[in-house]
C-alpha cells in the first residue's frame, strides 16, 4: 500500500496503516507529536501501537530538537542476523541440546557475565574502536556513572521482554542466526535520566504531553543528551555483536563436522536517532520501532516467537524518511495477553518451535501480535523481501 495522509497541526501524518484500525490512544499520540513546533515530518509504520509519549512504529523528523521519549527507553534496540552455510539437512531431529548450549553461552533475563567479555577472543569480532568506546563512558551523565561495572557485565546479554535469540531456516533450507536486543539497563537509565531532565526545561512546560519534552540545539542539555544517546546506541550495537559472536561460536562447536561459515552480519537499530538531510534541511530523525530502509540497505523485520521473520532490502522511499517497520507490532498489551491466553494456547501457537512454553512468556504469545504477513504487505513501497525465515529455536529471558 501507499500511505494515507491524516491532517496534523504542524505537519500531515503519513500512515502506512489503516487509521481506523489504530487504537484511539495511539492516534492521539500521533496528533500530539504533530503539534510540536520543531517537527518537519511524521511517518507511521504498519506495526504502530501505543507507547510512552510517542507511539512505537513512528518516524519523527525534527529540526534543531530531539525528543528522548520518542527514541524509547531501550536506546539502540535492534536486530542482527547472519546466514550460515548450514542447511536444514544438517540439523538433528531434537534441537533441545542446541538451545541449552545457547542459553549457557549468552545470559538471558536479568543475567549477566561474571566478567566483561573480551571481544579480542571472539570469532571474527570487529574490535576497532572498542577501547575508545569505553573511554567515552567517562563523559556520561553523573547519575549513571556508578553503573560502569554492571554495564560491562551486561555487555553481550539478552535481557527479557520481546528480546530473543533465534535459530532459523529460510524457504530455501538455509540456516540463519538472528537476535534482538538493545542497550540493556545502562541505556534505560540514561533514557530515564534525560527524559526527566527535559521535562524540567522551560520551553517544555506548555506541551500537550509532558512525555514529549525535547532538547533543543545549541544548549548544554542537548549536548549532554547527544553524547549519552550516541554512546548508548553504540553500546547496543556492540551488545548484539558480542552475542552474535558467542552464538556463532556455539554453532561452530555443535556442527564441527560441517565446518560452518557465515556471511556478513546484517545489523540495524530500531530505537534511535540519526542525522539525515531531507528537502534541503538537516534533520534529527527519530525512529522508535522503525528501521532505516534506504535504497539497497538490508534490514530485519521479525514476527512473533511462533510465526517467522523477514530479511528485507530498503527501497529508499523519502516519504517515509527512508524507513520501514521494526516488526509485527503488538495488537494487545502484555497484561491483556496474560488475561486472554494460557500456557496451553502458547504451546499450540509455538508448536514445532524449541522454546519456553511457560507462564513467564505468555505475554509474548504470537496471538498478542499483528500478523507479520499483513505488516509486510502494507509496506511494499518501503522494502522488498529478500528472505523469509521460520524459527526452529527461540530463546527468551
Amino acid at each position: 500500500m501507499s500511505y494515507v495522509e491524516v491532517p496534523g497541526a504542524q505537519v500531515p501524518i503519513r500512515m502506512w496503516a489503516d487509521p481506523s484500525a489504530v487504537e484511539g490512544g495511539a492516534m492521539q499520540q500521533l496528533r500530539n507529536v504533530a503539534t510540536l513546533p520543531w517537527i518537519k515530518g511524521l511517518a507511521v509504520m504498519p506495526d504502530v501501537h501505543y507507547g510512552k509519549g510517542a507511539t512505537v512504529g513512528s518516524v519523527i523528523a525534527m529540526r534543531g530538537a530531539v525528543c528522548p521519549a520518542a527514541v524509547g527507553v531501550d536506546i539502540g534496540c535492534g536486530m542482527s542476523a547472519v546466514k550460515t552455510s548450514l542447511t536444514a539437512e544438517d540439523l538433528p531431529g531434537d534441537l533441545s541440546r542446541l538451545r541449552s548450549k545457547i542459553e549457557q553461552a549468552i545470559p538471558v533475563g536479568r543475567g549477566l557475565h561474571r566478567e566483561t567479555v573480551d571481544p579480542k577472543r571472539l570469532y571474527q569480532f570487529p574490535t576497532a574502536g572498542w577501547d575508545d568506546f569505553w573511554s567515552r563512558f567517562d563523559g556520561v551523565a553523573d547519575a549513571v556513572k556508578f553503573r560502569r561495572e554492571r554495564a560491562g557485565q551486561q555487555m553481550g546479554t539478552l535481557g527479557s521482554g520481546n528480546h530473543f535469540i533465534e535459530f532459523c531456516v529460510d524457504t530455501s533450507g538455509s540456516v540463519w542466526l538472528m537476535l534482538h536486543s538493545g542497550s540493556r539497563n545502562i541505556g534505560k537509565e540514561l533514557a530515564d535520566h534525560h527524559i526527566g531532565e527535559a521535562q524540567k526545561l522551560p520551553h517544555n512546560q506548555g506541551l500537550i504531553d509532558r512525555d514529549l519534552a525535547v532538547f533543543v540545539a545549541d544548549t548544554p542539555q542537548m549536548a549532554a543528551y547527544r553524547h549519552d544517546l550516541f554512546w548508548a546506541q553504540e553500546y547496543a550495537k556492540y551488545n548484539r555483536a558480542i552475542m552474535m559472536a558467542l552464538f556463532q561460536e556455539v554453532v561452530r562447536r555443535e556442527f564441527r563436522k560441517a565446518r560452518v561459515t557465515f556471511e556478513p552480519v546484517i545489523s540495524c537499530h530500531h530505537n534511535y536517532v540519526a542525522e539525515e538531510r531531507y528537502e534541503g534541511m538537516d534533520l534529527l530523525v527519530t525512529r522508535k520501532g522503525a528501521i532505516r530502509a534506504g535504497a539497497g540497505e538490508f534490514g530485519i523485520i521479525p514476527g512473533s516467537m511462533g510465526t517467522g521473520s523477514y530479511i528485507v532490502k530498503g527501497l529508499g522511499n523519502v516519504a517515509s524518511f527512508n524507513s520501514a517497520s521494526h516488526g509485527a507490532g503488538r495488537k494487545m498489551s502484555r497484561s491483556a495477553a496474560k488475561r486472554r491466553f494460557t500456557t496451553r494456547d502458547l504451546e499450540e501457537q509455538t508448536r514445532g518451535v524449541e522454546c519456553r512454553k511457560d507462564s513467564g512468556v505468555v505475554d509474548e504469545i504470537p496471538g498478542a501480535y499483528k500478523p507479520i504477513e499483513k505488516v509486510i504487505d502494507q509496506q511494499r513501497d518501503l522494502v522488498e523481501v529478500v528472505a523469509k525465515l521460520k524459527q526452529l529455536i527461540c530463546v527468551k529471558g
